[in-house]
């Protein structure tokens, strides 16, 4: 775990409702910013997690500029809630923080968790502090339990382990030989046991350098992990989703007594509303931030934190 000693400055930026933020840790700066409401505080804050790979704070990557996670935190703050949007340590403005791809594992980001946590609870402008995790940014919420969170949601999360989800992708996608020199594969990482060559058609995802970090991926049951947590969870998940399915979502619905759950129509993994689940039409939505949120998605939240909250009293 990274020593918990850290500093954070305040960058004002020129639109007043939104604060740009460095967070000083032993091994380099994260950056990120802060999306506040309007009037006076203290207010509740939410800390928002980016899903898997080179996903920045607003929900973007090289190839997908949807800013889902801008508008999200956008529309809480429109709500009254503070929230926290990061970019990942490697990635974006917090690159030189990160890790040689071959020396990242999982269990980094959430100790970078706890970090943002812990300076978001120094601050006295902000109350409760509430943790939303898109798609692999809820496992990584869940493995932070240092950061005691006052309420919790899973935001089209994975509910089954990496293995299970990899598997169940690549058979859709790949020729029946090609899939099962990948089950091989993933066998190997299971195992904790990396492989020196992979099929040349496998080998970006695959190649060496991010196998140390699969390992660590695989390992953790979501399910379990979730269930661990001790705060309000809300598992929180769309009709057409085509990176995570229905099965993951009633797994983490089910992992204790108490878990609330939702189902949104119509939306999909960049939390966007569309009724089909072809790639090709959903692709648009994931390269353009032309599309709002889906429109249920903000209140959903809303009123779970708002009870959350409440009951912490």
């Amino acid at each position: 775990m990274i020593p918990l000693l850290l500093t954070a400055a305040v960058v004002f930026s020129a639109d007043p409702a939104s604060e740009a933020v460095e967070l000083k840790t032993p091994t380099g700066t994260l950056y990120g910013v802060l999306d506040l409401p309007a009037g006076p505080g203290p207010w509740p804050v939410i800390l928002i997690h980016a899903g898997s790979g080179p996903t920045d704070r607003d929900g973007n990557s090289a190839r997908a500029k949807n800013d889902s996670l801008k508008q999200l935190g956008e529309g809480l703050a429109a709500k009254g809630f503070a929230c926290l949007r990061f970019d990942k340590r490697g990635i974006a403005k917090s690159t030189p923080a990160g890790p040689k791809e071959e020396e990242l594992r999982i269990t980094q980001f959430a100790a970078d968790v706890v970090l943002w946590a812990k300076w978001l609870r120094a601050d006295k402008r902000f109350g409760k502090l509430g943790f939303i995790g898109h798609s692999e940014g809820s496992l990584i919420g869940s493995l932070a339990a240092e950061a005691k969170f006052d309420a919790f949601v899973s935001l089209c999360g994975p509910g089954r382990k990496l293995g299970v989800v990899l598997r169940e992708q690549l058979k859709k996608n790949l020729p029946k030989e090609l899939f099962a020199k990948a089950d091989t594969v993933l066998t190997e990482l299971e195992s904790g046991r990396e492989v020196k060559e992979t099929p040349k058609e496998l080998v970006t995802l695959f190649r060496p350098s991010v196998q140390p970090y699969l390992i660590s991926m695989i390992k953790p049951d979501p399910a379990k992990e979730l269930g661990a947590v001790t705060c309000p969870i809300f598992v929180v998940s769309g009709t057409t989703d085509i990176q995570v399915s229905e099965d993951d979502s009633q797994a983490l619905g089910a992992v204790r007594k108490g878990v609330q759950s939702v189902r949104i129509e119509n939306m999909n993994h960049v939390l966007k509303e569309i009724a089909k689940t072809s790639i090709l039409l959903q692709d648009a939505y994931y390269k353009d931030s032309k599309y709002p949120l889906h429109p249920k998605l903000i209140d959903e939240l809303t009123g779970f934190f708002e009870k959350s909250f409440e009951k912490k009293k």
